[in-house]
């Protein structure tokens, strides 16, 4: 197990862009028959290719989109890029943990901007 004294640098990627980057480590591993997939990046690998819906280019155009959206923050732009919340309750969830709750309206607005991508 590996022990990290400090984070020097951290970066939010969609889901999209992850399998974009493991599909690169799985070739490069491919590529050389020595060299085994580890239980954990094996289970990633399957994980987004299962759950990327939009492509790199769409999830990051639809975080852009949602960040100039006044209540929606980079962390919270990019778990919706993820999830594609399709309705006021799944949107909702997103929301769950922060400290205030959004109005019809302004759900609304977010769904809109999501339904341009999904």
């Amino acid at each position: 197990m590996t022990i990290f004294r400090e984070i020097l640098d951290e970066e939010y990627l969609t889901v999209s862009e992850t399998k974009a980057l493991l599909a690169d480590v799985e070739a490069e591993r491919a590529a050389d028959p020595d060299r085994e997939m580890r239980y954990e990046l094996a289970r990633a690998i399957e994980h987004v290719n299962t759950f990327a819906v939009l492509s790199p280019e769409d999830a990051n155009a639809l975080v852009s989109d949602l960040r100039e959206l006044e209540k929606v923050d980079e962390s919270t732009a990019y778990k919706i890029a993820d999830l594609l919340p399709r309705d006021r309750d799944e949107l909702r969830s997103v929301y769950a943990q922060e400290r205030y709750s959004l109005s019809g309206d302004e759900l609304d607005e977010i769904l809109n901007v999501v339904s341009q991508y999904a």
